[in-house]
């Protein structure tokens, strides 16, 4: 029997997927600079934030603008847990991740019937009361002198300090959020979400309960940007407020343009694009926010829906599957 094409896509898909994973996984053993890989690592950190960020904009149709937040939170509870109680950093991965989550929680409650700019000044302003208490809260962030001396994750009592080790720390990472999304989306979660963002009316009337999956879909996508920052303090070793400002914000948000919202795959071109980019223009850096602008103009007129958008994108493939199922189902009970 004949499969189908579309099945045929998905195993070609699969395979090319798993060949460039393998790919990832002996870059290390031939690339022994400490700066490539930390590039590699701050490509993976990027590519966890910018594809975080594109479930809340890209799938639920949210506007965020304060991502950054939900970083930083995910950096300080790291922080400060292993420096002055020193929890396990195994134990608080996923507790950072909730942490954020849970922030988030406190800013889409107030805000379930804000859209579009409006939400964005709220994601915004609540990213930046989280830097100044970071900034002023001396006691327990270090205030502008930061948190230093942050404690290097062990594994099997090995540490983890160099960057070609946290290289696999964030592939790790960026790996399970792929994989966990790709499933989400492919749920019933990940179908009112998309229903959400193309007609909220249409969604309700089907009987979504749009306040839950709004409210689910920013936690969702904070989780993932708060275990970001769970890895980036021990990585960096430091942390301060000004690492965590609004021009980082526009960065992860650039990132997730370029490479195509709605999409699961762009945010990991975008981040690769615009990382590789920044390492080319740190000669002149005060420039780098104008050429990241000059490119979201061009890729957005050339083409709108971003490097990966449209034809590759994981909504397209999901809607051919799901007609192709119930196509297949309809003749068989006929």
């Amino acid at each position: 029997m004949k499969m189908p094409c579309f099945e045929c896509l998905e195993k070609r898909k699969t395979s090319l997927l798993l060949a460039l994973l393998a790919i990832l996984l002996v870059i290390p053993l031939f690339v022994e600079k400490s700066y490539i890989m930390g590039v590699f690592c701050r490509i993976f950190m990027y590519a966890i934030l910018a594809g975080s960020l594109n479930v809340i904009n890209g799938y639920s149709n949210q506007f965020n603008l304060g991502h950054v937040g939900f970083f930083c939170v995910g950096a300080y509870v790291e922080a400060i847990l292993s420096t002055t109680y020193h929890v396990n950093f195994w134990l608080l991965l996923p507790f950072a991740g909730i942490c954020a989550a849970l922030s988030a929680l406190l800013v889409v409650l107030p805000t379930l019937k804000l859209q579009g700019m409006y939400l964005s000044i709220v994601t915004m302003g609540f990213s930046e009361i989280l830097r100044l208490i970071a900034l002023n809260w001396n006691t327990v962030t270090g205030g502008p002198d930061g948190i230093k001396g942050i404690a290097s994750p062990l594994l099997f009592g090995i540490k983890i300090s160099k960057s070609g080790q946290f290289y696999y720390l964030f592939l790790l990472v960026l790996v399970l959020f792929l994989f966990f999304t790709n499933r989400v989306l492919k749920s019933r979660l990940g179908r009112a979400w998309i229903a959400i963002r193309e007609d909220q009316l249409a969604a309700r009337s089907l009987g979504v309960e749009i306040s839950t999956y709004k409210a689910i879909n920013f936690m969702y996508g904070a989780f993932w940007a708060g275990l970001a920052g769970a890895i980036y303090a021990p990585y960096f070793r430091f942390i301060s407020s000004d690492m965590f400002n609004l021009d980082e914000s526009f960065n992860i948000l650039s990132m997730a343009i370029i490479g195509g919202l709605g999409t699961l795959a762009g945010p990991v071109f975008g981040s690769a694009i615009v990382s590789i980019l920044s390492e080319v223009l740190r000669p002149v850096s005060q420039y780098r926010m104008l050429v990241y602008a000059a490119l979201i103009i061009v890729v957005m007129w050339i083409r709108p829906q971003g490097l990966y958008g449209d034809s590759a994108s994981i909504l397209a493939g999901n809607s051919i599957h799901l007609f192709k199922k119930k196509k297949s189902s309809r003749a068989r009970e006929a």
